[in-house]
């Protein structure tokens, strides 16, 4: 809108130097025509500058943004490892660090059998089955190796990597009651105002209030949620697959 109304003054600023230049006594006319083109000029730079600054914070954006995402996606990692051999996710950093580095996943096979049913067997008198699946436990695996092998990462992943320095990612977890059943949810986010917290205030603010296919849509990056029964970022695919 801004940018909009500098360039109708700058038409409307042209306009009043033509008609100047028809109607307005010699003797003033250049003065008064330099003064205008002067402002002109003006407007003009400052129409450059805010479509050339709106161009540069969506360029720092984007890159902020998809350092910020590759956090979130080892969170959510570490967090659905933790749901695995728990039950429940964390919402603790120091513990599910500790989670991290001293659990095991368990490695079962599935194979598929048939018993005979004793029961039946002797009401019928004839040879009765019962198909079942027997889960049989292969061994144990490190999380820790299984997630990001030697890489040591995941003792920082709860610092925000790009934007105002020594900020945490906002962990909660807890329980969701769908249909009157208690299903374990939880959520890692960060304010877009933290991340991008050296920037213009109305571009940020701007950005935070975002509804778009294309966009982060509201005032956080996050993945997980504590309102649903979701474990997606909230971010498109143009910055990241999920």
């Amino acid at each position: 809108m801004v940018i909009l109304g500098v360039i109708l003054v700058i038409l409307l600023t042209i306009l009043i130097v033509y008609l100047i230049d028809k109607a307005f006594p010699k003797k003033y006319k250049s003065f008064v025509l330099l003064g205008l083109w002067a402002l002109i000029i003006y407007l003009g730079y400052i129409t450059f500058m805010s479509v050339y600054g709106e161009i540069k914070f969506n360029q720092l954006k984007e890159k902020r943004y998809k350092v910020v995402i590759e956090n979130l996606k080892d969170i959510r990692d570490a967090e659905l490892a933790h749901r695995s051999v728990t039950g429940q996710f964390q919402g603790n950093w120091d513990s599910l660090v500790k989670f991290i580095e001293n659990e095991k996943f368990t490695i079962t096979q599935r194979r598929d059998s048939t018993i005979i049913d004793k029961k039946l067997t002797k009401l019928y008198g004839v040879d009765t089955t019962n198909d079942i699946v027997i889960v049989d436990t292969l061994g144990f695996v490190s999380v820790l190796d299984s997630l990001f092998g030697a890489d040591p990462r995941y003792k920082t992943m709860m610092n925000v990597p790009s934007g105002k320095e020594g900020e945490l990612f906002v962990l909660k977890s807890g329980l969701l009651d769908q249909n009157g059943v208690n299903i374990p949810v939880f959520e890692a986010s960060v304010s877009k105002k933290v991340i991008l917290f050296d920037q213009d205030e109305n571009l940020v603010d701007i950005e935070s209030d975002v509804v778009s296919v294309e966009g982060v849509n509201g005032p956080t990056l996050k993945v997980g949620s504590m309102e649903e029964v979701n474990t997606n970022g909230n971010w498109p695919k143009n910055y990241s697959e999920q």
